[in-house]
């Protein structure tokens, strides 16, 4: 497509489209594709100049080619990019904020003076309602303040002040209802699924399909530890689902034939057969909405302080007022005091503060769930890391398959595909990812599927019990066996691999053996943490003792745990809370959810199990482990920049009042004062934290 460069300086480009005008739905089109482009690192499209500001990583090149080549019906995006982009609704409060300063300005300049003091007199009606409501509940908070000094400037027929003060009070009640939204926008759609592949249940046959084709009353199979993908009736099949990111229920709900299931929820226990109702992301993406709005899990601690705190000064502000007046006699005076409250300014600033933060998190490939985890994360003493996948790569890859009982070792790896492929779990990817590389098609061969969290999987092939996991598993718990003559082949493993067992008819029947090694950052990013405040490192894993202490020597951890189970993970988390520590959980499994959940900032890695990201306070998408250094960093900048808002408020806020009391400065000046530090403290606090 045609387009002009406007200008440009190091790594930033402005661009405009050749064309007259520009849809919103064009720009988002636009900036999907550029932001998909590997030179690109942020974009910003202006659908009404029909321009793009383009920053990139010094790859002139590849920007201007791909420009080149770009054309709105070429660009495949997501069904839902043009509802949930958050374009229509930022245009909407541009326009609110344009119409309400436009229709002020009219009022003032030209509107006859006595129709725009009776105008003032009924808007006052509305802001003297909720103060009155305020008292009727026997409560003293901001709306009494405001009420109190539109009253009095219309009493002393200050209508310019009355005027002015509630103009103030919309704007900043625009504002603030903008970036909430714009915040909790953005957040939503980080937290919306992204699944592109299910399974799909078709003549009595499972079939992997994508996402996108699937269409209403189709039968979507939901395996145990999976995110049910879509809206629907349970079918078949019974199971305990983890409904936490939708209502915020902490126990699983039992779900059966003729119960509805919910897109984003998760099967913890047993198998689902779910016939969809509805396709789609957005309905996801609503609820999830929904559920940010409404609960308490985005206020951090000092969020819920600040709102305390501001209603508990309201008293104080209005004692002022009173004893101002008792001492001066001087209504201007007085008025002055009544202009400025500590509340307005701690209850628009913190929440902005926290939700930027969760914003710019979004931007370093971190999706937080709520402001209280990153004042958990910025508190945290102690971090405990699980092994496999976390500290060590997130995708182990297949180095042999050894044979016990005879068969070719590429149709037992034929075997261990077919089963693995129904689980998420960085080992069970590394054997389907073997498979695939060999070209070995593993069609559908088994009964159905078992999953034993933490052990392994259990099925039957021609009526022959099938099982495949830790050693454990497979010849304690199922009892299997070595044959007699393999005994020298078995202890001639490498004892630097991680193993997989599989057993056929209760005997051993191949040893798979995957490469897991540790992440080349995984020592720095220990070192880091520990400068940024952590002080104790612990990594825990279901591995044996020896390869859990190389691991640890490697990394530099302060203590390790080897061969636990996902219930070991969270008592040993629990412990530590009770010992007064605030502790954080890093894992990627089904096996670490317990332990997620128990901590006090749980953070899964994305290529994990779905379950552990869904119950997850926090997910790291990037695929390495330098995004919890500035997941660390982010959470300490933010409760530094929320106490350095207290002192900025209280120190504004204070000098006002003394200036007012003085007679320095008018009532009208000390409300456009206060209403603008509070916006300005409040557009500081959307400043990015991180360079």
């Amino acid at each position: 497509m045609k387009f002009s460069i406007l200008n440009e300086t190091k790594n930033r480009l402005r661009i405009h489209m050749a064309q007259s005008r520009m849809t919103m739905a064009q720009a988002d089109i636009l900036q999907y594709y550029l932001e998909n482009c590997e030179a690109v690192e942020e974009v910003k499209v202006h659908d009404r100049t029909c321009d793009a500001i383009i920053i990139y990583d010094g790859d002139r090149a590849a920007v201007i080619d791909a420009l080149r080549q770009f054309g709105y019906d070429r660009v495949e995006v997501p069904a839902d990019l043009t509802e949930t982009s958050g374009r229509v609704m930022n245009r909407q409060y541009e326009d609110k904020l344009f119409w309400k300063t436009a229709w002020y300005m009219t009022k003032k300049w030209i509107m006859p003076m006595p129709l725009r003091y009776c105008l003032t007199s009924v808007k006052a009606l509305k802001y003297i309602g909720k103060g009155l409501k305020c008292l009727a509940n026997r409560k003293l908070e901001v709306p009494v303040l405001d009420a109190t000094a539109i009253t009095a400037s219309i009493l002393t027929n200050d209508f310019a002040t009355a005027g002015s003060v509630m103009f103030l009070l919309e704007i900043g009640e625009i504002l603030e209802e903008w970036t909430h939204k714009k915040s909790v926008d953005g957040l939503a759609r980080s937290m919306s699924l992204n699944i592109n592949k299910v399974w799909v249940r078709v003549d009595n046959c499972d079939v992997l399909m994508d996402s996108a084709k699937i269409a209403k009353d189709d039968l979507v199979v939901v395996h145990m530890g999976n995110v049910i993908p879509f809206d629907g009736v349970v079918d078949q099949g019974e199971g305990m689902v983890n409904q936490a990111s939708l209502t915020g229920e902490s126990v699983p709900v039992h779900k059966g034939h003729g119960d509805s299931a919910y897109a984003g929820t998760v099967v913890e226990e047993g198998e689902l057969v779910v016939r969809v109702v509805k396709t789609g992301k957005t309905s996801r993406y609503d609820k999830v909405v929904a559920m940010i709005e409404e609960s308490e899990k985005l206020k951090s601690g000092l969020e819920s302080k600040a709102e305390h705190l501001a209603d508990g000064l309201v008293p104080w502000t209005l004692g002022g007022t009173i004893l101002t007046y008792l001492l001066t006699r001087n209504i201007t005076k007085t008025l002055a005091v009544l202009m400025v409250d500590y509340s307005c300014a701690l209850k628009m600033s913190m929440p902005i503060a926290v939700l930027s933060a969760i914003q710019e998190a979004n931007k370093h490939h971190l999706t937080v769930k709520g402001g209280k985890f990153l004042e958990a994360v910025a508190d945290a003493d102690t971090i405990v890391f699980d092994k496999t996948g976390t500290l060590t790569k997130a995708s182990p890859t297949l180095v042999r398959v050894v044979s016990f009982d005879g068969r070719d070792p590429d149709e037992l790896l034929r075997i261990a595909a077919c089963l693995e492929e129904h689980f998420p779990h960085s080992m069970a990817r590394a054997v389907v990812a073997g498979a695939a590389a060999k070209g070995l098609e593993h069609e559908e061969m088994h009964s159905k599927v078992e999953y034993v969290v933490a052990h392994g999987i259990s099925s039957s092939i021609d009526g022959k019990k099938v099982v495949i996991g830790s050693y454990h598993f497979v010849f304690e718990d199922e009892g299997c066996v070595i044959p007699e003559d393999k005994i020298e082949l078995y202890e001639s493993l490498s004892k630097t691999h991680s193993h997989l067992f599989m057993g056929i008819d209760g005997r051993l029947a191949a040893v798979i053996s995957i490469k897991d090694p540790v992440r080349p950052e995984s020592a720095e990013v220990v070192s880091r943490l520990k400068k940024l405040g952590i002080k104790k490192v612990v990594m825990m894993t279901g591995d044996s003792d020896r390869t859990a202490k190389a691991i640890a020597e490697q990394v530099g951890v302060d203590e390790y745990y080897s061969e636990v189970l996902p219930e070991d993970k969270a008592k040993f988390v629990e412990a530590e809370k009770t010992a007064g520590r605030k502790v954080i959980m890093v894992g990627d499994g089904i096996n670490d959810s317990p332990a997620l959940s128990a901590s006090d900032a749980g953070i899964a890695v994305s290529d994990g199990a779905e379950i552990a990201r869904e119950i997850a306070d926090i997910t790291v998408s990037a695929d390495n482990l330098y995004e919890l250094v500035t997941l660390k960093e982010l959470s300490n900048k933010l409760m530094s920049r929320i106490n350095r808002n207290y002192r900025k408020i209280v120190t504004i806020n204070t000098g006002l009042i003394i200036l007012g009391v003085m007679g320095v400065i008018q009532p009208t000046t000390s409300a456009l004062l206060h209403n603008s530090s509070t916006l300005l403290i409040s557009l500081d606090s959307m400043k990015k934290l991180l360079d």
